[in-house]
């Protein structure tokens, strides 16, 4: 390599360069994910730049104390296969420390994933179509909610606490969420957000298939017309059939993988992840 390679994090109002990389490279990102993602850890997105200009992009966010999910790792292009990237790599993972890092891995980067300590936890599956209408039924909208109370939700479906994510992901203009209150309880809730190209459900969280089917169907209506995405952990065989069901096809894939232990997740609660790029 031939230059000089500097590293830094991304200021909040540059996040936008890795969001840009990632749409290019057919992520399909939300509209407004750069807002959202600055608020988590805003030393853990990093650029490599070469003779000063970008060349390469990573996010290793650090969640708390135990754990950190890694995304946005992209080279341009042009500069692959001269070290950059596992120079910027390097840094993304000093970053995260002694923490356990999850990521959602490309079926072509799992096997170097797993050579630098990554095993295999299960797939997520990306499913994409253009379902029928939706309708809001006896759903609420989810900011009527305590906070407190959709936290704990998530805290069974994520191995770390997200509050500031969570606030921003639930506040951010143009975003929708409904829940489902079963009993007095909440039974379901998620969250639609404008997308690259049509609209993508994270998260979508049930207590049962019912539920979830609920709650898509009300994240739908708010949606309206145009594709829907929704990105099912391959474990919950009842999200699998919910995706089939509203005549969603599998458009892509990734490894969920980690380098250490992380706390217990109900994966059979998690219909749609938020985010391949932060869990």
């Amino acid at each position: 390599m031939t230059g000089s390679l500097t590293i830094r994090s991304l200021r909040p109002e540059e996040i936008r360069l890795a969001i840009d990389w990632a749409a290019g490279e057919g992520w399909n990102p939300g509209l407004d994910d750069a807002a959202c993602f600055s608020v988590v850890d805003p030393e853990g997105f990093l650029v490599a730049e070469l003779d000063g200009e970008p060349a390469a992009v990573i996010s290793v966010v650090n969640y708390d104390e135990a754990f950190a999910f890694l995304g946005f790792y992209i080279v341009r292009p042009e500069l692959r296969g001269r070290g950059i990237g596992f120079k910027l790599w390097q840094a993304g993972l000093a970053h995260a420390g002694a923490r356990t890092i999850g990521l959602d891995g490309v079926v072509a980067q799992q096997e170097n994933y797993a050579k630098q300590g990554f095993t295999f936890a299960y797939r997520n599956i990306r499913f994409a179509g253009a379902p029928g209408d939706g309708e809001a039924g006896d759903t609420v909208d989810l900011s009527t909610l305590p906070f407190a109370v959709v936290e704990a939700s998530d805290a069974a479906i994520f191995p770390a606490s997200r509050t500031a994510f969570l606030k921003a992901w639930l506040s951010t203009p143009g975003h929708a969420g409904r829940a489902l209150i079963r009993d007095g309880a909440l039974a379901g809730w998620g969250v639609v957000r404008p997308a690259r190209a049509g609209w993508k459900i994270g998260p979508l969280v049930a207590q049962d298939e019912e539920a979830a089917e609920i709650v898509f169907r009300a994240l739908r209506a708010a949606a309206g017309a145009g594709e829907i995405v929704l990105d099912v952990p391959e474990p919950n065989v009842a999200a699998l059939a919910l995706a089939r069901r509203h005549g969603l096809a599998p458009v892509f894939e990734t490894a969920r993988m980690y380098t250490g232990p992380i706390r217990p997740v109900a994966l059979e609660r998690l219909y749609g992840v938020t985010s391949f790029e932060l869990g």
